[in-house]
């Protein structure tokens, strides 16, 4: 099979959330596979100091800040990405947010929070880049979803509805786009070696008990989610719309 099938050179990745963890490691990935690269996140300083570890690299990249949440945001998002680069082929769904506690001790506010985030935010970026994509003649959305997706998880219900609803969002755009040759599909992530899951090692029994279940033995690297997203992005996946892949080094077989 040819490598230009994985060629992402001259394309335009947007990815939210792309500063850190399994966004970072994606677009890092897109990147050496030849993507220019936007950097949509919160935190400018941050975002900014991977663009010039990008450039360092020979990599194209740029920092957008970016509230997901926020239409107006999106919107200018897209718009200054547009400017940029003249076109978007790529978008990376990444951004999202955890709030651990109990269901019942959960109030309306961090409910609202974790879903304005993970599910409004994959829907209002969605949404803004269809008009350039359609005009492009097509375009690869990547949702991020998550493990707990399939199987919930006591401490974070709303983490897990969100990205339940993500897979669900990802299988209705998929079907709405199809037309139009953009494909739609999620990933989701096993247990990977974040910020957002360095607290679980302050749980020796929990740890143990997830690394037990990895048939891989180790739980994953955000550079492990490159490949699979260089695949979603490139022409190797023309044909390939609406899917949940998981990348969990065989957790959900077990």
């Amino acid at each position: 099979m040819s490598t230009t099938l994985f060629d992402l050179s001259g394309k335009v990745a947007v990815i939210t959330g792309g500063n850190g963890g399994i966004g970072l490691g994606i677009a890092t990935g897109l990147a050496q596979a030849g993507a220019a690269i936007v950097i949509a996140a919160r935190n400018a300083k941050k975002s900014e100091l991977v663009v010039r570890s990008m450039e360092k690299a020979g990599l194209r990249a740029m920092a957008l800040t970016v509230e997901v949440q926020d239409e107006t945001s999106v919107r200018n998002m897209v718009r200054d990405a547009l400017q940029a680069f003249g076109q978007i082929d790529i978008l990376v769904n990444n951004a999202g947010i955890s709030v651990a506690n109990m269901p019942q001790n959960y109030t309306l506010d961090e409910w609202q929070q974790v879903m304005n985030v993970n599910l409004n935010g994959a829907f209002l970026c969605s949404r803004e880049v269809y008009p350039q994509m359609k005009v492009g003649g097509g375009g690869k959305i990547i949702n991020i979803g998550s493990m707990t997706a399939i199987f919930g998880h006591p401490m974070v219900s709303s983490y897990a509805a969100s990205k339940g609803a993500v897979v669900q969002l990802t299988k209705s755009l998929a079907i709405a786009w199809a037309r139009e040759n953009i494909q739609v599909n999620a990933i989701m992530p096993g247990w990977i070696e974040t910020d957002l899951t360095a607290r679980i090692k302050q749980l020796p029994d929990y740890h143990a008990a997830i690394s037990a279940r990895i048939p891989q033995d180790r739980w994953g690297q955000p550079a492990d989610l490159a490949g699979t997203a260089v695949f979603l992005a490139s022409k190797a996946s023309d044909y390939v719309t609406g899917i949940a892949l998981p990348v969990d080094g065989g957790y959900a077989a077990m």
